[in-house]
């Protein structure tokens, strides 16, 4: 089983990181193309992904739209410099995270540290276990399980959330009917991130609502305190 999967088409960024990752008793696959990853995907499943928004045969933000859709593999972005624009489409996207080139291959190491400790580096399972011990809320018809991390919609079926998105759920959960400022959610959901600003968490409010939101465009659980942030207007029941 690969553990880190390194997509970039430039070989000398692969073998850097590469070699990073081997120091710290971790696996990796290098990829160089969209192509090359899928047939690596289709062997096994990483914990992590490191993906270049510039690829030869398709962008990274594509790839990463694709992926989010069948899978809540943690994806860490690689972008340039200056290419907020790529960020935010990035986080849209679905992404758990970016490092921007040229980065310092600790900085990396120490990111993919922070997010595969906050997902235990594993896909998100499905459906609540109601086991002894786990911290389980509803909400709405909502259920969530933040020990086992799994959201079921008022159905039964699980939703799949990508790390960002859980911690700020987990956020509004912890705290229901409280007003939180963007500096708040940011230091709550990017804690281990040095480079963030407000725009991320419009955007994971946006893919957040989405998500729990019966009409996203009004939304009834998650509401914008103008000047102030963000609201999660839910009655929360431990059970």
């Amino acid at each position: 089983m690969i553990e880190v999967l390194i997509v970039d088409d430039d070989p000398e960024i692969r073998d850097l990181v590469g070699r990073e990752v081997e120091q710290q008793g971790r696996r990796f696959v290098p990829a160089g193309s969209e192509a090359e990853m899928g047939e690596a995907l289709k062997a096994h499943t990483p914990d992590i992904v490191l993906l270049d928004i510039r690829l030869p045969d398709q962008d990274g933000l594509t790839i990463a739209r694709r992926l989010r859709a069948t899978s809540s593999i943690p994806i860490i972005m690689l972008t340039g410099i200056g290419s907020d624009v790529d960020r935010i489409v990035g986080l849209e996207m679905g992404a758990d995270d970016y490092v921007v080139k040229p980065f310092n291959p600790r900085e990396l190491i120490a990111r993919i540290k922070a997010v595969l400790r906050r997902t235990s580096g594993k896909p998100m399972e499905a459906g609540p276990a109601e086991s002894l011990g786990h911290d389980c809320r509803r909400f709405a018809g909502w259920f969530i399980d933040l020990t086992a991390r799994v959201l079921s919609d008022p159905s039964g079926r699980p939703v799949s959330l990508t790390n960002a998105e859980f911690l700020l759920l987990e956020s509004f959960v912890d705290a229901p009917h409280r007003v939180f400022s963007r500096e708040q959610l940011l230091e709550r959901t990017h804690a281990y991130e040095a480079d963030v600003f407000d725009r991320t968490i419009d955007v994971l409010i946006l893919r957040l609502r989405r998500k729990i939101e019966s009409n996203p465009q009004a939304p009834r659980l998650i509401r914008t305190e103008r000047g102030a942030g963000y609201i999660f207007d839910a009655d929360v029941e431990k059970v």
